[in-house]
């Protein structure tokens, strides 16, 4: 009987279903690294509602960028003796000696989104390869050849390096070829919009405004490439990438500025996030948990558990997905959109 129960508890879970956990009265953390950016309050929405509907209690702290206020943080759920810290990592080789504090104390931890390589930990995260792929192909498509720019996230963070190697996956044979010309690349610090308008400015000065493609890590980042395009009169003749699904940058998309957002739905990694929590606090190995598989792409290929959900590819053509969806009302994600250009907008 307890077989079968079990059975059907990781059943229900691998199919996405809301399961009760099975841990009462325990604590989950998370420690975000910045709330600057839109995309975290819906990932903290889903992670709280996973934690509160079985029983156990949320917390969270803010390291509001910075490394060692983030240090402090975990400091200080290690003190309260938290059950499990879930953590996105401002910079995550700073971050290693707070998660071995963690283990010392018999604290699980989860790297949420942003890897750190401790393979105690369970990595949880969309296949950011997978998404610099997939933006790379969008842009391609759109422009084939000509002067590329790439506008790549905050040097210490690896996703920027795994969004840029899906992308080369892509890319890289056209770059050979002489197909494709790597005008610009540049790291942005933090992933900000302001850093990465700066970027492009000087990419655009550099090169006489001759660019054809950038192909920007993230929507926010995306909004400043399209600010200093817009500056330049090219805005909507450039072909811009960029991921996270933003609402904002959805209605870029729809308005022909941006090309595509690679929409990671936060409201399904947080819920499973907040599941998966729930479970090891219960006392689940996390080499037990249900669809967990091996990850040892970081930069010193640290092995470790994880979970990779696939994301959405967002464009002019499949925007009613976000719509349908509940991610963005018809009227925000077609706000300014001339009649009859763009088919969900109508």
């Amino acid at each position: 009987m307890l077989k079968a129960t079990v059975a059907a508890l990781t059943g229900a879970l691998l199919l996405g279903a809301a399961v009760p956990a099975l841990a009462k009265d325990k604590t989950i953390a998370v420690s975000w690294k910045t709330f600057q950016e839109e995309r975290w309050k819906t990932d903290e929405a889903a992670i709280k509602a996973a934690v509160t509907a079985a029983g156990n209690k949320y917390v969270s702290t803010d390291a509001q960028g910075s490394a060692e206020k983030q240090a402090k943080d975990i400091e200080g759920l290690i003190t309260q003796k938290v059950d499990v810290i879930v953590i996105v990592a401002y910079d995550s080789d700073a971050i290693l000696p707070s998660i071995k504090a963690a283990r010392d104390a018999g604290i699980k931890t989860m790297a949420y989104d942003v890897q750190f390589e401790d393979p105690s930990a369970l990595y949880i995260t969309f296949d950011n390869i997978g998404v610099g792929r997939l933006m790379a192909k969008e842009v391609q498509k759109v422009k084939p050849a000509g002067n590329y720019a790439f506008i790549k996230g905050d040097k210490g963070d690896p996703n920027a390096t795994f969004l840029f190697k899906g992308i080369m996956e892509v890319l890289g044979d056209a770059i050979k070829a002489g197909k494709i010309k790597n005008s610009c690349e540049t790291f942005t610090d933090g992933w900000k919009p302001d850093n990465a308008q700066k970027n492009m400015e000087q990419c655009l000065t550099s090169t006489g405004n001759k660019i054809d493609a950038v192909v920007s890590e993230n929507d926010g980042m995306a909004s400043g490439v399209v600010a200093a395009l817009k500056a330049q009169g090219m805005d909507g003749s450039v072909a811009v990438s960029g991921q996270d699904g933003d609402l904002a940058a959805i209605n870029r998309v729809a308005l022909g500025t941006q090309t595509v957002s690679i929409w990671k739905d936060a409201t399904q990694l947080g819920k499973k996030a907040g599941e998966l929590a729930n479970m090891i606090a219960d006392g689940t190995a996390i080499d037990k948990l249900p669809g967990v598989t091996k990850f040892n792409l970081g930069k010193k290929g640290v092995e470790m558990n994880s979970i990779l959900l696939e994301p959405t590819t967002i464009t002019k053509d499949t925007l009613d997905v976000a719509i349908k969806a509940g991610h963005i009302t018809k009227e925000k994600a077609c706000a300014g959109v001339k009649a009859g250009s763009v088919k969900a907008c109508g």
